[in-house]
């Protein structure tokens, strides 16, 4: 019977570093870089660091010290992740490679190169069963706390058009310059026009755009929204009280 193996935590990691020679452009401190920011993306702990430089890729497992020290850490920490910067760092042989995977899965964990795209490296953590209920908790997580900032009147985003940021760099405040360009806008929208029509005519009266030109799509959204909030009369009186 195979042995049974242990339970790790998915959430835990330990970080493992390597570079053969001083000249390498993915240094010691800029694979740290890659793996740290990977872990803020990941909500995952990094409990244990280990590294082996000046040690080239084609050395063997067992005669690098800090990657023995990480896959023992990975047993006596029960981390379920053992990630690098790039599948490279742990080792250029194909045999050592896959020694080393055995390694970390006979101890329940996984191998994650941090510099993947994210639904690979979550699928790497949690197996391709979890790895969409995992996306899927990271976008319901997300939109919490975007609809808190929401609530607080926080900047979410992009300054939407007639508004923009306040002293405190924080929340959002009414631009008056702004005002007169939306009246325009649902005044022609009222009309009948669409987004192409609003754009050449807002172009001709010498409206100017936040970027280079109006966007056709966007100005006919923005128009129906307002006009199905209710806020036309709102963006009305801001503009006669200023």
């Amino acid at each position: 019977m195979a042995p049974r193996k242990r339970k790790q935590n998915s959430l835990s990691c330990v970080a493992y570093l390597r570079m053969s020679t001083a000249k390498q452009d993915l240094s010691l401190a800029a694979q740290r870089k890659v793996i740290t920011d990977w872990a803020e993306v990941a909500g995952v702990e990094i409990v244990a660091w280990f590294d082996d430089p000046a040690r080239s890729g084609a050395t063997h497992p067992k005669r690098r010290v800090g990657l023995l020290g990480a896959l023992k850490a990975l047993g006596s920490l029960k981390a379920g992740v053992l990630v690098v910067a790039a599948d490279d760092r742990l080792s250029r042989d194909t045999n050592h490679a896959g020694w080393i995977a055995t390694e970390v899965a006979d101890l329940g964990a996984t191998v994650v190169d941090a510099s993947k795209p994210e639904a690979e490296w979550i699928a790497q953590m949690f197996g391709r069963m979890q790895a969409q209920a995992y996306l899927d908790s990271l976008r319901r997580n997300t939109v919490r706390a975007l609809a808190v900032k929401k609530a607080r009147n926080e900047r979410v985003g992009s300054i939407p058009f007639g508004f923009q940021l306040a002293a405190d760099g924080v929340h959002l405040e009414p631009d008056p310059s702004e005002h007169p360009i939306l009246i325009r806008i649902l005044e022609l929208r009222r009309e009948g026009l669409g987004g192409r029509r609003i754009a050449a005519a807002l172009t001709a009266d010498g409206h100017q755009p936040r970027g280079t030109a109006w966007n056709p799509g966007n100005l006919q959204v923005m128009a129906d929204r307002l006009i199905a909030e209710g806020r036309v009369i709102a963006i009305r009186a801001a503009s006669a009280v200023a």
